[in-house]
């Protein structure tokens, strides 16, 4: 069956599931025809709906997308016929029963009041924002209350002041200024003995009233009131109707109007089966408002009552409610006189279990410790709902279906804020989003927040931001809440959580806590789950570890490092340098300096686990360096060079090189070349030419040892080489040669002698270029470098193709290109694709193959193989008649090649000029 709802969330469900398809604005459009049901609604009244004077461009265009997607989702349900097109507009015609809102009009039209307002799941068209809503909005909530004044006055009249009192309580506070409301209030209290009640209740509502609209009440509220104060006998309740319904026990709690998003898991809750369900999360994640909220709901189905208890488990300053009081409290919600409730825990359970038999009756038991907690209360077979809810994770709680609530999703958090906010949260979105992201979108945090901003009128959104920038702001609210979760962890526990808090990454594995503990890592991540159980860590993917930004801040604010970021960071050091001796084994004397650890590491058992480790914690490694202690990190930069290199991770690669050479320069550890050439090398790769040349000048003054001069020498020649300057790129290149020979330095030796070669091939000395070439492949291949293999084989595509072999070119860029991809080496990979391409000789292979590498060249960000891929592209498009792609891609690779500055660019212009 299809169904519309619009006194809540705006949805279509068919058979009680929502199809995909329906974005907010689609909704927003089919409310408004369903409002209108029966009526042709022209297009000008629907734009004129949706946005009023604020009409954009596109409003005629989005309404027919709207349409559109309306009427494909109606007709995958089999129900296109509800929407019809007609010369002046659109017609929604919904059967009987179908929406909602009408069916509320007709229940209250034959006043079936209660049937009429059990239609409500929220306040009307909720999650929809459109010009028409808030006056909609309005209309359909004063029409709820009036039917549910309407109601009341009917039950008042029939003797169920003492039932109603509540619920009447609950209605006024969120509608104060309501007179009817009220006065049914005043009456209902008047009528339970609680004269005083009724009189504050009136005085509370004339001073509301006054101070928020400065008017007295009106005749019937004063003549009411002069009633309540004489003792009327005319206001004394008549005999509670025989022949009335049923009266439930009802204990829930209020639940809040405000209320927002969890769609997901009112759905999963609302389909549940199963007897027992438990709700855990963080503290502030809003299990209990969404217990209540689910309650409510689900309420019709349990007509034999529904029962709330707060257990206190997590109640600042309380002591947690035992079974036996606990057993008390609920079988007397139930209507157990106190003189038939026994003493002992066991008959108590008894009682309760045998209470609950053949009844339906819905159970809502809040902040619950721990499984041992709840079991007692647990009923045996019946029709009975418990919901529970915890800040622990109740894994041994036999036959209960589990729900862990997350953090709200960015809609829903937004959601929740405009909610509280009004008006002023749509006046500043970026500054809303703001303002969750620095609230981690917990609900408590976005509570708190936004109720500053609601009962201070003249704060912006942007101020309140600011404000909370200082992440203590935020804790001065949620603090209390995490204090509780964590007096309850054993001692360990608390240790670990608080030395998680000095830890300056992301997340963390066991091995690293446990190097973080000085523990054993099987402790570490017993500890670990025993706090991912407590909800006081998340887990994003498996076996890694990380807090809600609040509960880091919480746990930095208890934190004192006894050494626990030595101790990683020492971890992080021998454990990138195991990953790379296992990557990288042809380049193991480069990191001779680095000590072994003084206990054994966990070994690498291949490549894919090395590389996974380092891609796992590339960030926290660089994280700690930067923010952890000042020792080690020019070691641990020698370890990371050839990782963050050969997987173009520039960015950090000059974050960490650059931290080595503040820390050497100011504590004198001997690693300042080093990091000058490290420098420059990046900045190399990175076609940033004029601080690589400054940075290898610099390495060269600061007395590098042979190795490092070497290194800043092949920089210096690779800078001249990509601007032509071959004189100078040959010099430098055959003094980093002589160095890398004298220092037996074979690996070195083969990346100077590929180097060489392209310069020598450009002097035109082609038996020179081919011997260097050879001797640089025989040498890779000696010490096992793949990469620098691939490398060879690449330069040796280019030198072949400049004397005229096209044929053999592409085959060693094609076993260049191989060799990269294996090693997940994309920079360099796009070199030998674009390689491939300018020895193709036809263009439509070359654009192919061009694209590629741009591909790969922009993944990467490396700036000189995207201008070269361009290059081509435009050259190879030319020859194939496209000349306004070619064009296109001539320039951009012009302001590509000026930004590199290097000769090319003034062969682009030419070459756009002739294109022209």
């Amino acid at each position: 069956m299809v169904r519309f709802t619009l006194l809540g969330p705006v949805q279509l469900t068919v058979d009680g599931s929502s199809p995909p398809g329906i974005a907010p604005r689609h909704r927003a459009v089919l409310a408004y025809l369903l409002l209108n049901a029966g009526r042709s609604i022209s297009i000008e009244r629907l734009i004129d709906a949706m946005w009023g004077y604020d009409q954009p461009d596109t409003a005629r265009s989005q309404i027919h997308a709207s349409i559109t997607a309306i009427r494909k989702v109606l007709r995958g349900a089999g129900a296109g016929h509800l929407l019809e097109t007609r010369a002046g507009g659109y017609v929604a015609r919904p059967e009987p029963g179908q929406v909602d809102a009408l069916e509320f009009t007709e229940l209250v039209a034959a006043g079936r009041l209660r049937e009429a307002l059990a239609l409500w799941g929220g306040e009307a068209l909720e999650d929809v924002h459109a010009h028409y809503v808030s006056g909609v909005r309005e209309l359909w909530n004063d029409r709820r209350l009036s039917a549910y004044e309407r109601l009341v006055e009917g039950e008042l009249a029939a003797g169920w002041h003492a039932e109603l009192l509540d619920e009447l309580a609950a209605q006024v506070s969120v509608n104060p200024l309501r007179e009817k409301l009220n006065g049914h209030l005043v009456l209902a209290l008047h009528r339970a003995g609680r004269q005083a009640d009724a009189l504050a209740a009136a005085r509370a509502y004339r001073a509301a009233l006054a101070e928020e609209q400065g008017l007295d009440p009106g005749h019937a509220f004063t003549e009411l009131e002069r009633a309540v104060l004489a003792d009327d006998p005319d206001l004394r309740p008549a005999e509670p109707a025989a022949s009335g319904p049923p009266r439930r026990s009802t204990f829930l709690p209020y639940d809040i109007p405000d209320f927002s998003g969890r769609t997901a898991e009112l759905e999963r809750l609302a389909d549940e089966r199963s007897p027992v369900v438990t709700i855990d999360g963080m503290a502030g994640i809003g299990k209990t408002t969404l217990a209540v909220h689910v309650a409510h709901r689900l309420a019709d189905r349990f007509p034999d009552g529904h029962l709330f208890i707060d257990l206190q488990a997590h109640t600042a300053g309380r002591e947690p409610i035992d079974a036996a009081a606990a057993l008390e409290a609920l079988l007397r919600q139930l209507g157990v006189p106190a003189d038939r409730i026994p003493v002992t825990p066991a008959e108590r359970g008894a009682l309760w279990r045998a209470e609950l038999a053949g009844r339906r009756v819905l159970v809502v038991l809040d902040n619950a410790f721990d499984a041992e907690h709840v079991r007692p209360l647990l009923p045996g077979h019946s029709g009975t709902l418990v919901l529970i809810t915890s800040r622990r994770r109740l894994v041994d709680l036999e036959g209960a279906q589990a729900l862990s609530v997350d953090v709200l999703g960015e809609q829903e958090a937004a959601g929740l804020f405009e909610r509280i906010v009004g008006d002023r949260a749509h006046q500043e979105p970026e500054a809303v989003r703001e303002v969750l992201g620095l609230c981690g979108h917990l609900p408590l945090a976005i509570r708190i927040s936004a109720a500053r901003l609601q009962h201070r009128p003249r704060w912006t959104v942007s101020f309140l931001a600011g404000r909370l920038r200082d992440h203590r702001r935020l804790l001065d609210g949620v603090s209390a809440a995490f204090t509780v979760s964590y007096e309850q962890l054993d001692e360990a526990e608390q240790r670990m959580f608080r030395l998680l808090g000095l830890v300056p990454g992301r997340d963390i594995d066991p091995c690293g806590a446990a190097a973080l503990a000085g523990i054993a890592e099987d402790e570490a991540e017993e500890l670990l789950e025993e706090l991912l159980d407590a909800h006081m860590l998340l887990q994003l993917e498996p076996g890694r570890y990380t807090f809600h930004d609040l509960l880091r801040e919480h746990a930095r604010s208890l934190a004192e490092d006894d050494g626990a970021c030595l101790r990683l960071l020492g971890y992080y050091l021998h454990r990138s340098r195991a990953a790379m001796d296992r990557l990288f084994p042809d380049s193991l004397s480069h990191r001779e300096g680095i000590p072994e650890p003084a206990t054994p590491i966990a070994p690498i058992r291949d490549d894919a686990e090395a590389l996974a480790w380092l891609d796992a914690e590339r960030a926290n490694i660089i994280a700690t360096a930067v923010h952890g202690p000042e020792i080690c990190v020019g070691m641990l930069g020698l370890a990371m060079r050839p990782y963050l290199d050969r997987q173009a991770h520039h960015d950090d690669a000059l974050t960490l090189h650059t931290l080595v050479l503040r820390r050497s320069r100011t504590l004198g550890s001997g690693f300042e070349a080093q990091a000058l050439t490290d420098l420059a090398w990046t900045y190399w790769r990175m076609g940033e030419y004029e601080h690589a040349e400054r940075h290898a000048h610099e390495a060269l003054d600061a007395g590098p040892t042979p190795r490092e001069q070497a290194r800043a020498l092949l920089t210096l020649g690779n800078v001249a080489l990509r601007q032509r300057q071959d004189a100078q790129a040959e010099r430098h290149l055959k003094q980093a040669l002589d160095l890398t020979r004298i220092g037996a330095d074979t690996w070195a030796e083969a990346h100077v002698l590929g180097i060489l070669a392209l310069v020598l091939d450009r002097a035109d000395r082609p038996e020179e270029a081919r011997r260097h070439l050879d001797l640089a492949l025989a040498l890779h291949r000696k010490v096992g470098n793949p990469a620098g293999e691939a490398m060879t084989l690449n330069l040796l595509g280019v030198v072949l193709r400049h004397q005229g072999e096209p044929a053999q070119a592409r085959t060693r860029h094609e076993q260049a290109a191989a060799l990269y991809r294996a090693l997940g080496n994309n920079t360099d990979e796009a070199a030998a694709l674009n390689g491939l391409a300018e020895a193709a000789g036809d263009p439509a292979l070359a654009v192919e193959e061009h694209t590629a590498a741009l591909a790969l060249a922009d993944l990467t960000r490396n700036r000189p193989e995207q201008a070269r891929a361009h290059d081509g592209l435009a050259r190879a498009c030319l020859a194939l008649g496209r000349a306004e792609q070619a064009v296109e891609h001539g320039r951009l690779a012009l302001g590509l090649y000026g930004e590199l500055g290097v000769p090319e660019a003034e062969e682009v212009r030419a070459f756009l000029e002739r294109a022209s």
